[in-house]
């Protein structure tokens, strides 16, 4: 079955490469109107809002720090201006500053929760108002608009190490449930993807040769992921097809998340 999400408008932060890029050009692909949104490189996004709308479709690429209450409102103000009305936020932008506990400076750890999950809560919050301004647009979608939160495999499991992201997305577990519970009497869907290894341009290095097989023992499907497998998962979130998904989180990581260091240790 194929998916339409034609006349909707998706915005989609951290769009300017990895999972955020990929996932634009699906939500494109479906039908979509993407707005493009990146920090500090703008390059990349303009040139996919350039090559989506060379296909035939319509994007633009918006600059925000989503840390910044300012910048997100902003962001969510001229989303609006071009295109009128918004359906679907993509909750994508996310880094890392690693260090083990002892040695993390309190900036690093700001820094992380501010784009990891501060940053995810002004954005949801800034749909949910337009959301709720707009109500169900009949004949586009069952709901009234849909949020997507990008979270990862620590969400569960522990990270050594990387104390500051690990918290941040088991803090964008709940801030997606607590949401969903809040506001789903609204038709308002709010749900979670958390991928596990996936290759991308910035991490292939760390995903080729021994790396690779070294990975290979955390993910018992036997295949690192792709950028397409969490972008597929993202368009069919986004559409009606699953319209009684409501706070869930779709685990989308070959089975890493199943602890198969366990495997057989029982």
């Amino acid at each position: 079955m194929q998916i339409s999400l034609a006349r909707q408008v998706a915005l989609v932060t951290g769009a300017s490469s990895g999972i955020g890029a990929g996932s634009a050009k699906a939500l494109a692909a479906a039908g979509a109107a993407v707005v493009l949104n990146f920090n500090s490189s703008a390059g990349p996004a303009e040139e996919l809002a350039r090559e989506i709308n060379d296909s035939g479709g319509r994007a633009i690429a918006i600059g925000a720090d989503v840390s910044k209450e300012q910048d997100v409102e902003r962001l969510f103000a001229e989303t609006l201006d071009a295109f009128g009305t918004l359906d679907i936020l993509v909750a994508n932008s996310g880094l890392q500053k690693d260090a083990a506990a002892v040695d993390m400076s309190l900036d690093d750890w700001n820094t992380v929760i501010g784009v990891n999950l501060t940053g995810q809560f002004l954005c949801a919050r800034a749909a949910l108002r337009i959301f709720n301004r707009q109500g169900i647009r009949q004949g586009v979608s069952r709901a009234a608009g849909k949020i997507i939160h990008m979270s990862s495999v620590h969400q569960r499991i522990p990270w050594a190490g990387h104390v500051n992201y690990a918290a941040s997305k088991g803090g964008i577990d709940q801030l997606m449930q607590t949401l969903a519970q809040e506001t789903s009497h609204q038709r308002i869907r709010i749900n979670s993807i958390a991928p596990g290894a996936i290759r991308t341009a910035i991490n292939r290095e760390a995903m080729e040769g021994e790396k690779e097989q070294q990975l290979l023992q955390l993910i018992p499907y036997g295949r690192v992921g792709d950028v397409d497998d969490v972008a597929n998962a993202v368009v069919w979130l986004a559409s009606d097809l699953s319209d009684y998904v409501v706070g869930t989180t779709l685990f989308i990581d070959g089975g890493m998340s199943l602890y198969p260091g366990f495997r057989g240790n029982g």
